[in-house]
């Protein structure tokens, strides 16, 4: 006999744990689209079409040293992996302090955390060396996401959401690292220079509790997700013999794939909560590329207007990987155009192929 089972109850407002601040952080080294292809000498028409043409104008980047007469120096794996881990204790510790700051709170308050990262793989992971670098109680829950690329920071936010719906008053914090110029390889390619136009360099981290008394934020409802295993080697991360490095490999029809399969996800979220699409508010989206955004507004009957935080974040830091969604929540925060009943989505979109997404309000 086959078993079935209800569909999820939407949550009660007065109990979803609350998204109490956010805090993010990049490089300090900034550079336009034109610089960097200047930088790095690049003559090729096909090449500088890519980073000119993607809707980005400049990002925020750790560039490999150079040297006079030769231009930058090539780094191996094991470079890369030392700027994986030296700059996203940097900006990761960084974003984490902005975060507490937020709502007065201190490292010593945290008790749970969560940190997510695809763009190189350490033991012990960024957990492990934040609570050393930021003073975080050595009693603290921690946990590590790695490897599940830009879609990451929503997987995260559903696993941290549970626990602090099962710890109510205690303070957990989610913090997505992600140094992209660790991922680099530079061969002159037309699959390489795709990814090298597009991702940039940022950390993202919020701050979740439930039970907290006056407590500010949005309360996180729900979640829904779409898996597309035909799509499993469209974007991927892997082993490059020809570089001796992992390099990032990305189809150019995944935005297509990723456009054509978002309206799911949405609904089934939002059936479950007994809304409509014209009920949301706010859309909160993961800054995947411009065809990316511009496949799901299609999809999803969305305007420029509703996707302006996206795109600004393209425009002004590329693709920042997992913690992308969280920027572009800072700049809706930083409008203050929100009111007490407000309904939002979250949604962001990476290999698997996946789309997951995330119920919000006010």
């Amino acid at each position: 006999m086959t078993k079935t089972f209800a569909s999820t109850p939407k949550s009660d407002i007065s109990t979803a744990p609350k998204i109490l601040s956010v805090g993010t952080a990049t490089p300090s080294n900034s550079y336009t689209q034109k610089e960097i292809l200047d930088l790095f000498q690049v003559a090729d028409e096909r090449i500088s079409a890519i980073f000119l043409n993607g809707g980005i104008e400049r990002r925020s980047l750790t560039l490999p040293p150079m040297t006079p007469g030769e231009g930058f120096t090539e780094e191996t794996q094991g470079d890369l992996l030392r700027k994986h881990l030296e700059s996203g204790i940097e900006i990761g510790g960084e974003s984490v302090r902005r975060c507490l700051e937020g709502i007065g709170a201190t490292a010593s308050d945290i008790e749970y955390l969560c940190c997510v990262s695809s763009t190189g793989f350490i033991t012990p992971g960024f957990s492990a060396r934040l609570i050393a670098e930021l003073g975080i109680p050595v009693s603290a829950s921690r946990i590590d996401v790695v490897g599940m690329g830009c879609n990451a920071g929503l997987n995260a936010l559903n696993a941290v959401t549970g626990w602090s719906r099962a710890n109510p008053g205690a303070l957990a914090i989610m913090v997505c690292i992600e140094v992209c110029s660790a991922a680099y390889v530079f061969d002159g390619t037309m699959r390489t220079s795709v990814v090298n136009s597009l991702f940039g360099d940022g950390a993202a981290a919020i701050a979740l509790g439930s039970g907290r008394d006056g407590a500010e934020g949005p309360g996180v409802l729900d979640f829904a997700s779409e898996i597309i295993p035909s799509a499993a080697e469209a974007m991927r991360y892997d082993w490059d013999d020809s570089q001796g490095k992992f390099s990032f490999h990305l189809d150019p029809d995944i935005p297509y794939v990723v456009g054509s399969h978002a309206r799911e996800p949405v609904g089934r979220l939002l059936n479950r909560a007994g809304l409509r699409r014209s009920d949301i508010t706010h859309w909160i989206v993961h800054s995947g590329g411009k065809k990316v955004i511009d496949a799901l507004r299609v999809n999803l009957g969305l305007t420029r207007h509703d996707l302006r935080h996206t795109t600004g974040v393209l425009r002004d830091q590329g693709n920042l990987s997992s913690g992308a969604f969280l920027f572009s929540y800072q700049r809706l925060l930083a409008e203050e155009n929100f009111r007490t009943g407000d309904y939002g989505v979250m949604m962001t979109m990476g290999p698997g192929s996946t789309v997951e997404t995330a119920l919000l309000r006010w």
